[in-house]
């Protein structure tokens, strides 16, 4: 799968300011609407909530660390099953910086993409997506550049303000999380949602919901429904989860 909008490629060249300008052009172009290939339900409710549709393609996307290089798994799965595991390593050009993520691993993620054969129908990645200060996380940047609905799904909250309190949530319940002054969108605007994936029955500790966003081409609430839809045993929706996996098996394997 190869770029349909090359002039969105990460480029570490660009200056800090120049990087924040086409991020706010990717933003523009953004669709925060459904735009699917597929009927959510078949995620959401099953394959026979949609009869006659086939499950859609899921890709998982993560990565892992080695020396001064990325490693980029993508996960194809359909219907609950791997169908293709794809990877790259590729030097990190730039340091980490905050809101700049995918300049330092968008190259690597678009090489894994460019060795997969699966034409997938969402991408659910292990970042923002509108989440960001430029409403243009990972998942946005890599969904826009290639024109494929994706998913930000973050471990912690980038930017934005829950709308009431995430602490202690039961499995299954969400909260918005709205733009405020860090984020280029009017204040309170619905940018993703806490989404508690699991929890433990009781006792007094407590899981950390996951900080879901749509990328390109899904809304807020439908990014949420998708997170949970396609979610295991784990707190990670398993495509994510497995692509984690991968790419540390990779790292391991990697000289």
């Amino acid at each position: 799968m190869e770029p349909v909008r090359p002039e969105y490629v990460p480029d570490a060249a660009l200056s800090r300011a120049e990087m924040e300008s086409l991020q706010r052009d990717i933003a523009a172009d953004a669709a925060f609407k459904n735009g699917l290939p597929f009927d959510p339900a078949t995620v959401t409710e099953g394959p026979l909530a949609t009869p006659g549709a086939e499950p859609p393609t899921v890709v998982g996307v993560d990565q892992a660390f080695l020396d001064e290089r990325a490693v980029s798994a993508v996960v194809a799965m359909r219907d609950g099953e791997v169908i293709e595991r794809t990877h790259a390593v590729t030097p990190l050009e730039i340091p980490y910086i905050p809101g700049l993520l995918s300049f330092r691993e968008g190259r690597s993620i678009l090489a894994a993409f460019e060795e997969l054969d699966a034409t997938p129908d969402l991408a659910l990645f292990d970042g923002s997506g509108r989440i960001h200060f430029r409403q243009a996380g990972l998942a946005t940047h890599i969904g826009v550049c290639l024109d494929l609905p994706s998913v930000g799904v973050a471990k912690s909250l980038l930017c934005g303000r829950p709308r009431s309190s995430v602490d202690g949530l039961p499995e299954g319940a969400r909260v918005a999380v709205e733009a405020d002054g860090d984020v280029d969108a009017p204040d309170g605007t619905v940018i993703g949602y806490a989404v508690q994936s699991r929890q433990y029955d009781s006792g007094s500790t407590s899981i950390n919901p996951l900080y879901v966003s749509p990328g390109h081409r899904v809304d807020a609430e439908t990014a949420a429904d998708l997170t949970l839809g396609l979610g295991g045993e784990y707190k990670l929706p398993e495509p994510t989860r497995l692509a984690d996996a991968y790419a540390d098996e990779v790292k391991s394997q990697v000289r």
